[in-house]
């Protein structure tokens, strides 16, 4: 019975679509739209969400065109119509949009880019961190932040990771998934532009349904998410409830500094040796001062050096 239900599962139908004589016998028309999606990302009937306080649109395309009307911040829009005016010597492409059937007009691709985000959380998500302004206004408060709180713990001698840190691989191995995955998210950006800007358009959460690099971004952001999910069992495994808000809260400001860090200097070329010196250090760390080599013989409680045991006060030798 296996062995059949298992035949069964293996047999599958496979429809190859009708067979037509005109299938690619298209339109100029829609052969254009298919070449302007290729080369834009997007087409007509994509939707988008205005960011910009407001944007004109004009009730024609080209250089005589007026303002009629406004769109503003958080309304959405839809690709109505695309023209391309080779006289235009600003932008040649013009885009015309609509809110509803009363307010549409066109306006600019390039004007319209700057103000709008594709009418997707994923997409709008990367909008948000993708903003240089907003970077290196988190990069500054981070390092601020973080140095503080660092140095308020030390003094108290608190756990923290890669210094302090407790017998639990998740935390380091969080911190360097999110190193590494920003080493890759800023290598796309600088070297897979195109397809990034696709992805950026067409989002996907699943790593099979894109290209190489893509694919292993989106796997290590769903690593990211598991490995949290973990480290944050096994703090409150290891530590009592303020001890581990206290070292969940030095966490994440470590791995906000890897995230700020490594995705600036690579931008630079630099990112790349300094995640092979922070594996190299944060393994280190790990495995020299917070993994527990030894267990009390008495009351079997883990043990990082020989000595009296902290919990029963057995001495082991």
């Amino acid at each position: 019975m296996f062995i059949t239900l298992w035949l069964f599962l293996l047999t599958a139908c496979y429809n190859h679509g009708p067979l037509t004589s005109d299938a690619w016998d298209l339109t100029e028309k829609q052969l254009d739209s298919i070449s302007f999606f290729t080369t834009h990302h997007y087409t007509q009937n994509y939707n988008f969400v205005v960011n910009a306080n407001s944007l004109p649109l004009s009730d024609q395309p080209g250089e005589m065109a007026f303002d009629t009307l406004y769109v503003v911040e958080g309304e959405r829009l839809v690709v109505a119509d695309i023209q391309t005016i080779p006289t235009d010597s600003v932008d040649s492409v013009w885009v015309k949009v609509a809110r509803d059937q009363m307010t549409q007009g066109w306006i600019r691709e390039s004007e319209m880019l700057e103000g709008v985000s594709p009418d997707d959380p994923i997409s709008q998500f990367i909008d948000f961190f993708s903003n240089t302004h907003l970077l290196i206004f988190l990069a500054f408060l981070v390092v601020v932040i973080v140095a503080y709180g660092l140095y308020r713990l030390d003094r108290r001698n608190a756990y923290i990771v890669h210094f302090n840190d407790i017998d639990s691989f998740y935390p380091t191995l969080l911190c360097l998934m999110i190193a590494a995955s920003a080493t890759l998210y800023a290598s796309i950006q600088m070297f897979g532009a195109e397809t990034w800007r696709h992805f950026y358009y067409h989002p996907s959460l699943n790593p099979f349904a894109l290209p190489l690099h893509l694919g292993l971004f989106v796997a290590s952001v769903w690593m990211i998410i598991i490995v949290a999910v973990a480290a944050l069992d096994d703090v409150f495994r290891h530590l009592s409830g303020a001890d581990a808000v206290l070292y969940l809260g030095g966490l994440a400001g470590v791995c906000a500094v890897d995230y700020v860090l490594f995705s600036v200097s690579t931008l630079y070329y630099l990112g790349y040796l300094l995640l092979i010196a922070y594996v190299v250090f944060a393994v280190y760390r790990y495995i020299r001062y917070a993994h527990s080599r030894y267990i009390c013989g008495h009351c079997g409680a883990q043990l990082r050096k020989k000595g009296t045991c902290p919990h029963c006060g057995t001495l082991n030798t």
